[in-house]
């Protein structure tokens, strides 16, 4: 026999097929068994010594003559993980699975629903402005147009945005890590393919800034941690794969919030640039601030619960939080396989849907991605679709989109299932982070044999130790993003029962369901801003944000580390946005609604005063 289990199996066999003699050991027969598989467990899973206690050391004792003798397996260090390695389960939004969606979409369209639909830009007419300023408000498809006419070259452009982030980051404090050189290398690169004939497409010379927690090789990735200052990559991320080969110039690496949470980080808190005494949110927070300032055509966010709608909305821009796979998480850093998405953050619909078309598709290096069609339409009739719309919507945006000819189909509360608790998040959190747990531990004397959950103990999360602030983080006062000590939301994780985790998933399959059946008839629906970000968060549903009226913001707070005393802040005048939710892989629908609405109003071509 090789092993404990191997043992057990065979004294099963032997007691199925005589009368077992309790004289011989004194141990009844269900006693017997009971000490058999505690022996058993002791041996498989690594309890020894004093590690065995009560009744399961007495158990082992009592069949220490039958043990003994029994191969003891070889201790094995387990296989060290960081990151980003993904584990073996994958979330799927489509309600009937990734080949069911496959058979779907080879019906409706056949191999053409898996060809990449380019984005076409609309030619520029009219004048060129010459005021540097002017240029760099422009939106994304605007400035892609005047680089392919040559009317203006990415060199150009780059050193307008270059000139403006130095100006503006100081207050904003948006960048992270400024690339200059290579910026204007890359620009004077695609300005020579141009200039010989060989165009990539819309987001050649176009330059852009992207959310520092994604790998670019040769550069700091930090992911808002002063623990990974130094942190240098050697490859890079998917996303960053794409935009390089379509010609896009990566200006900088812009802030996210400490390990993409809120808008503090290790160089302080980023700011938005129309009310610069509140944050930007986050945790896509570099990323909102330095396209609503005119400092980067685009920028690239990320979303697991809300970072990339909630920046949008607190800076005034555009967005699209697409269907969950649609676009390479790879090289990334992970909160959540299941959840986290990857978006672009943009002055227009349309500059979303130009970026999305390069960004989506599916990477074997994210096996959670699917490649589904995407075909924007900028001259979409609102009457095709079925729209709902809650009570709760903007007026604003669902007058305006009625007059445009939509038919609104009044719709009410979204489906939800009793007993779901976040979907596990915290559980992947702490999964994804337990390498940076393990390492702060021995380092601030913290014993995760300490860590309680809360909802058994009362405790709290900590057990009754919590964990003391690490050095080279101040008071709450000077930096409130030590409120939340190091990493709090690592270790809350740590403690759940597997069975739990995975009731909860299957639960969270029902709601998939349940969305699934409650959207069967939408193409997508209004509601408001905030409204079905957690729940979709779960369900994997995409989103566009876009102003809808420009309004003194209700905000409410001064943002963490506020002084609650302290009086309430004053806020500015600035575009306030909505939101239009869409069903699966509808993200080319809702980016298409969106640009109807924008081209019939303005509020997404205002300015910032400060900037």
């Amino acid at each position: 026999m090789d092993t404990p289990l191997d043992m057990l199996e065979q004294l099963e066999a032997d007691l199925a097929a005589a009368d077992h003699d309790e004289s011989a050991t004194g141990v009844d027969r269900r006693q017997f068994m009971f000490f058999s598989l505690v022996a058993a467990a002791a041996s498989t899973f690594g309890a020894r010594g004093a590690g065995a206690q009560g009744a399961g050391a007495q158990g082992a004792g009592a069949l220490g003559s039958l043990t003994r003798g029994a191969a003891q397996p070889p201790q094995v260090t387990p296989v060290a993980l960081g990151n980003g390695e993904a584990p073996a389960l994958q979330f799927m939004p489509y309600p009937g699975g990734t080949g069911a969606l496959m058979e779907k979409l080879v019906r409706e369209k056949g191999a053409a629903a898996f060809a990449r639909t380019p984005h076409a830009v609309e030619k520029w007419s009219g004048a060129v402005p010459t005021n540097p300023d002017d240029l760099a408000f422009l939106p994304a498809h605007r400035i892609s147009a005047l680089i392919k006419a040559r009317k203006i070259t990415s060199r150009q452009i780059t050193d307008i945005y270059l000139a403006r982030i130095e100006k503006l980051n100081p207050t904003l404090n948006f960048v992270v890590t400024l690339m200059a050189s290579q910026a204007r290398a890359e620009a004077d690169a695609a300005d020579a393919e141009i200039a010989a004939g060989k165009y990539r497409g819309p987001l050649h010379g176009v330059p852009y800034g992207i959310k520092d927690l994604f790998a670019v090789k040769g550069v700091p990735t930090t992911w808002g941690s002063a623990d990974f200052k130094d942190q240098i990559p050697d490859y890079d991320a998917d996303v960053v794969v794409r935009l390089r080969e379509a010609g896009a110039v990566l200006l900088a690496k812009l802030a996210t919030g400490l390990f993409a949470q809120n808008d503090w980080w290790f160089g302080g808190r980023t700011n938005n640039p129309w009310n610069t005494n509140i944050g930007s949110s986050g945790s896509s927070t570099g990323p909102g601030s330095a396209t609503a300032a005119g400092c980067v055509a685009f920028s690239i966010g990320t979303e697991t619960q809300g970072s990339i709608v909630s920046p949008a909305i607190r800076n005034g821009i555009s967005a699209l939080r697409p269907t969950f796979g649609r676009v390479s998480r790879h090289g990334g850093m992970v909160l959540s396989w299941s959840q986290d998405r990857v978006g672009p953050m943009c002055r227009t619909a349309e500059d979303c849907a130009m970026v999305f078309s390069v960004l989506h598709g599916a990477d074997e290096k994210d096996a959670s991605t699917v490649t589904t069609p995407f075909q924007f339409d900028r001259n979409l009739s609102l009457a095709s679709l079925r729209i709902g719309v809650d009570s709760a919507a903007p007026k604003e945006l669902v007058d305006t989109l009625r007059g445009l000819g939509m038919s609104p189909k009044e719709i009410g509360a979204r489906p939800t299932v009793a007993g779901m608790q976040g979907g596990g998040l915290n559980v992947e959190y702490a999964a994804a982070f337990d390498f940076y747990v393990q390492r702060k531990a021995k380092e601030i004397g913290l014993d995760l044999n300490m860590v309680y959950d809360p909802t058994r103990t009362g405790n709290g999360a900590y057990g009754n130790n919590r964990p003391a602030r690490p050095a080279g983080v101040g008071p709450e006062a000077t930096n409130p993003m030590a409120a939340a000590d190091w990493n709090p939301r690592f270790l809350g994780g740590r403690t759940a029962r597997g069975f739990e985790f995975v009731q909860n998933q299957r639960r969270r399959l029902l709601l998939v369901s349940k969305w699934g059946e409650f959207m069967k008839d939408l193409d997508l629906f209004i509601a408001g801003p905030n409204a079905d970000v957690g729940p979709n968060a779960q369900t994997g549903h995409p989103c566009a944000v876009l102003p809808y009226k420009f309004d003194v913001p209700q905000f409410g707070g001064g943002g963490r580390g506020a002084d609650a005393a302290a009086p309430a802040p004053v806020y500015k005048a600035q575009p306030i946005c909505g939101v239009i939710t869409g069903n699966l892989y509808n993200d080319d629908l809702i980016l298409s609604v969106a640009h109807q609405f924008q081209k019939a109003t303005d509020h997404h071509t205002k300015r910032p005063s400060f900037a």
